[in-house]
């Protein structure tokens, strides 16, 4: 078909419905859906988007929670699926603007546009030649039914044109402290000057709070003590058969962490100026709480907080002395990833650190962010980021540090070396993978028979890669891309602890438990990490790490969240009733994660909850122990606390794991 061309659905699905009434912008529909899955189903021609470049749709979210939907191209009833993620602030205009480069699979994730939240990429490669159907659909939902209103599906030739401000139908979407306009809940601050009273009680209370009794000078166990090294270590204890983290003082420690211990509620307002009730000028003093990066507009509206309460000049050190505080009163003893670790620091309170994995980088990307490992310019990136250690490697508060956080590479169905041979066309990590393949199968003959096609090696060194793959060239790729893991994570480590011999490579955060062929390829790291946003950490996973690596596992994120105080999703944990049942779900977590014997901590994501109107990529989730306000979320405070007291003992076996679990909903997240 020639583009441009407009797509009307052909049919409804999985329930869904027409929704009766007046739609809120011109040329749209109204749909009603009680279940994920249901939407809106489009049949092609085969091929008809061979030619487009874009699929774009303008879509409006009635209700007080996010609309989060998947839209899908398919090869035939039974062919490859590729699904493009996007959500919806509820209540504000949002345009699609999907570029059908995506279905090549080399990009994990989109910018945020205004209203539309998260735009990200999963499921299979497709053939635009090939692709005969599309739906657009609910991926995930809330208590409530999704209702929306969308326009027909346009394809295009040119990228359509932003969104440039959103209608709003029920008028600004946050009030002049940050919180949602849409919601009431029970401990809503309702004032100003509401703010700045509890902040200036929560200064004057901080010289009384403490770590639980027992707990040492950084945080670990008075009562269980191995040698000293003057900086943290791990230790296997053969005797009890656990991992442990050793403080430097030669204490037992097992890491309670908290997350983006930071002034981190910034409030992405780029196309949105209209949702905010409040926005100093620039002449007003406060308007230090706006920024600008990467064109794209913030205000932090803690920050704001902070400053009514303490002033623009003072407030900063006021909001560290309240932090910590926070986290000893809570039984924290680490400021986890992501935070402002400086304050610890200059505290000696333990702490860890990311390190930047984009400021270096000479060597080319082969596949989403992995780079040529194989290049010769890689060496010299390994030896220049790991300069970065210099300034903290002589300091007994850090625990260690992170490598990077959840390559995207990970979050693909198709192995990293699959991924090269499809987006690259040369490169020195191809010619490492033909000289793999010669050892393998000895000529050509060989791989072409292997691989049931005619291909060479002069092929797989150089060319734009078109020929399907069959089970022996995957199982070939997944190996060779476990040597490809292996050297990059292996040359990042050896130049790290060239720089910091006295620090814990904390490794990379995987965002889940890694494939094995991943596994292996990451005995460098002196502490496995992994993300793991589940009811529970899993036992039996970390035991095979250890098993395989001899590596204890450290969690580097999880939460749970709730919808009972004005945000419009919970996060990438399991979904809960209330704040009640975030403390119910945080003990869980955490006890049963201290009784597994490969475990040496977990790290709650986040301090704060995100903005109302979404961060930076647009998440907007209640998963802090703080809302925007510094105001804590006093039950799961308590149960944190309670937990915390018994960790060490937990550890031991001394005490059983809290086992009280609240009900668990489906997530609700995107």
């Amino acid at each position: 078909m020639q583009v441009p061309f407009q797509l009307e659905p052909g049919a409804l699905i999985g329930g869904a419905q027409h929704y009766p009434g007046d739609v809120p912008f011109y040329g749209a529909a109204a749909y009603h859906a009680e279940q994920v899955g249901g939407g809106l189903a489009y049949d092609m021609p085969l091929g008809a988007l061979a030619e487009a470049r874009y699929l774009t749709l303008d879509i409006l979210c009635d209700g007080v929670e996010a609309g989060v939907f998947a839209l899908e191209l398919q090869e035939g009833a039974d062919g490859p699926l590729f699904r493009y993620f996007f959500a919806v602030l509820p209540q504000a205009s949002a345009r699609l603007r999907l570029p059908l480069e995506a279905v090549h699979q080399n990009r994990w994730m989109y910018p945020r546009e205004g209203a539309l939240l998260k735009p990200r990429v999963g499921g299979d490669r497709v053939n635009l030649a090939r692709v005969d159907r599309m739906r657009v659909i609910v991926n995930m939902k809330g208590e409530a039914p999704v209702i929306w209103y969308m326009t027909p599906v346009l394809a295009a030739a040119d990228q359509p044109l932003l969104l440039e401000q959103s209608l709003l139908t029920q008028g600004a979407l946050l009030d002049e402290l940050g919180q949602s306009n849409l919601h009431n809940w029970p401990g809503k601050t309702v004032t100003s000057q509401d703010v700045i009273n509890h902040l200036q009680d929560q200064l004057a209370a901080a010289p009384d709070q403490h770590w639980p009794e027992g707990f040492s000078r950084w945080g670990g166990w008075q009562a269980k003590r191995f040698e000293a090294s003057g900086f943290f270590r791990t230790h296997w204890d053969e005797t009890a058969g656990r991992w442990w983290l050793v403080d430097p003082e030669g204490c037992a420690f097992w890491s309670a962490g908290q997350d983006c211990v930071r002034v981190d509620t910034d409030a992405n307002y780029t196309g949105l100026e209209n949702a905010l009730s409040w926005l100093p000028d620039d002449e007003d003093p406060m308007s230090a709480a706006l920024t600008t990066r990467d064109h794209e507009k913030y205000v932090n509206y803690l920050q704001a907080n902070l400053m009514r309460a303490f002033g623009v000049e003072d407030w900063h050190p006021r909001w560290a002395q309240i932090t910590l505080a926070g986290l000893r009163r809570a039984g924290f003893n680490t400021v986890a990833n992501w935070s402002e670790w400086e304050i610890a620091r200059a505290a000696g309170f333990p702490y860890v650190r990311p390190l930047d994995i984009h400021q270096t980088a000479h060597a080319p990307t082969i596949y989403r962010e992995l780079p040529d490992v194989f290049d010769p310019q890689f060496e010299a990136d390994a030896a220049e980021f790991a300069q970065q250690l210099l300034e903290t490697r002589e300091d007994p508060a850090l625990m260690g540090y992170f490598m990077m956080n959840e390559p995207t590479w990970g979050f693909a169905q198709e192995t990293p070396a699959e991924g090269m041979l499809w987006n690259t066309i040369t490169c020195a990590s191809r010619y490492a993978l033909a000289d793999f393949l010669r050892e393998r199968y000895g000529d050509d003959d060989g791989l072409s028979a292997a691989w049931d096609a005619d291909i060479s090696g002069a092929f797989i060194e150089e060319g734009e890669w078109h020929i399907p793959l069959n089970d022996t060239a995957r199982a070939d790729l997944a190996d060779f891309s476990a040597i490809l893991v292996e050297k990059y994570f292996g040359t990042l480590s050896a130049a790290c602890k060239a720089v910091d011999p006295n620090h814990l490579n904390l490794g990379i955060r995987y965002h889940t438990v890694p494939p094995q062929w991943a596994v292996q390829a990451m005995r460098s790291f002196d502490v496995f990490s992994i993300n793991c946003y589940r009811d529970r950490v899993p036992a039996d996973d970390l035991k095979t790490i250890h098993d395989l690596l001899n590596l204890p596992t450290l969690v580097g994120e999880w939460h749970m969240g709730a919808l009972d105080v004005g945000l419009p999703a919970t996060g990438v944990g399991p979904r809960v009733r209330d704040q009640a049942a975030r403390g119910q779900a945080y003990r869980v977590y955490l006890e049963n994660a201290a009784a597994i014997p490969y475990c040496v901590g977990v790290h709650h994501f986040t301090h704060y909850d995100q903005s109302g109107l979404g961060r930076f990529d647009g998440e907007c989730y209640n998963i802090g122990f703080y809302d925007v306000c510094n105001r804590p979320y006093t039950p799961l405070v308590q149960a944190a606390r309670e937990s915390h007291e018994r960790m060490y003992a937990v550890a031991t076996g001394e005490v059983e794991a809290y086992e009280d679990a609240p009900e668990y909903f489906p997530r609700f997240f995107f």
